[in-house]
């Protein structure tokens, strides 16, 4: 039986998959490897997960392995801490990023700051899933973009995956970084985008972002779902003859200094992208990483497209409140035109 498996594997060594299906079968893959490695969270065991990113996982592994918990995110986080410490390699799924405040304190003082507490005696092993951003049309708090809260926490790492490729091989990444990561998945990717995703272990290198387009004229830096919005404005910018380079950050913390650098040094404009609001945003920090390594060679002020200084609205008035492809095209021919 092991063998017809093992030789049916052989067969397919990649898969078209969306991000969700790819998020399953990188914990499909840890699981696997490593039986101190668990999966715990609301409803993530008989149900799958309220997305289905953890659909068949308990039937694979069983009940001791992929735990279904009470609703109380502190008392997931906190458990989460305690196994890491004591060798478990724990995925603790947070149904929605809107849901992690009640284990915020968990996070800021004690898995962020137990390697520095016990001077490197020990670590925090452990992966904190996280589906969040608008354009679904969900309830109250489950569209928030908080990801400023936990890139101002020194001591743990935060992902943010665009495609289906990424989001696996940065999930085994996370699993296998010796302090707390954060991933959080964009809920609008997650069944949106389809590419061939190896099906054996890879991992994408946490704090490198990606180029996934080339050009001269305007550097655009976004993440998450933010990247298509990206992609669809520079389409449009090529009908103007703008050439724009595309900067998929992958790593919010820590970020990829140099590839903003280079990038913005060779176009000497930049627009910046992201759903959250924008007072205290991560637009700001890479605003200060451009002015601080790049300042000289731009040759217009930073644009910043982002969401609104209001809770995210409900229902179809997200669509007013996301950045927009017409928005950020805007944006462009600011700087061009300056």
């Amino acid at each position: 039986m092991t063998q017809l498996r093992q030789t049916s594997a052989t067969k397919e060594t990649a898969k078209q998959m969306t991000l969700i299906q790819a998020i399953n079968d990188g914990m499909r893959v840890l699981l696997e490897e490593d039986e101190r490695t668990i999966v715990l969270g609301e409803d993530v065991g008989k149900n799958g997960g309220v997305f289905r990113a953890t659909e068949g996982l308990q039937e694979m592994f069983g009940v001791d392995r992929v735990i279904d918990t009470p609703l109380s995110e502190s008392g997931i986080i906190g458990t989460s801490i305690g196994l890491a410490v004591n060798g478990f390699k724990p995925i603790a799924e947070i149904q929605f990023l809107g849901f992690i405040y009640p284990a915020y304190e968990q996070i800021m003082t004690h898995a962020s700051r137990i390697r520095m507490r016990s001077m490197s005696h020990f670590t925090v092993p452990m992966v904190i899933r996280a589906p969040y951003g608008a354009g679904i049309r969900a309830p109250e708090i489950h569209s928030d973009s908080t990801e400023i809260l936990f890139t101002h926490m020194p001591g743990i790492k935060v992902v943010c995956p665009s495609s289906p490729y990424d989001a696996k091989g940065l999930l085994i990444a996370a699993m296998e970084d010796p302090d707390p990561v954060l991933v959080l998945e964009p809920m609008k990717n997650y069944r949106s985008i389809r590419e061939e995703v190896p099906l054996n272990k890879y991992k994408v290198e946490i704090g490198k972002a990606k180029i996934i387009r080339e050009g001269t004229d305007v550097t655009l830096i976004a993440w998450g779902a933010m990247v298509s919005v990206a992609k669809k404005a520079a389409e449009l910018a090529d009908k103007q003859g703008i050439q724009c380079e595309i900067i998929d950050l992958r790593t919010l913390y820590p970020i990829d200094r140099k590839a903003i650098a280079d990038s913005v040094q060779k176009t000497t404009r930049a627009v910046i992208i992201h759903e959250a609001h924008p007072t205290g945003g991560l637009g700001n920090d890479i605003v200060t990483i451009i002015n601080d390594t790049s300042f000289l060679y731009l040759r217009a002020p930073i644009e910043r497209i982002t969401g609104f200084d209001v809770p995210v609205p409900f229902f179809t008035l997200e669509e007013h409140y996301l950045p927009t492809p017409a928005r950020v095209l805007e944006g462009i021919e600011k700087v061009i035109h300056f």
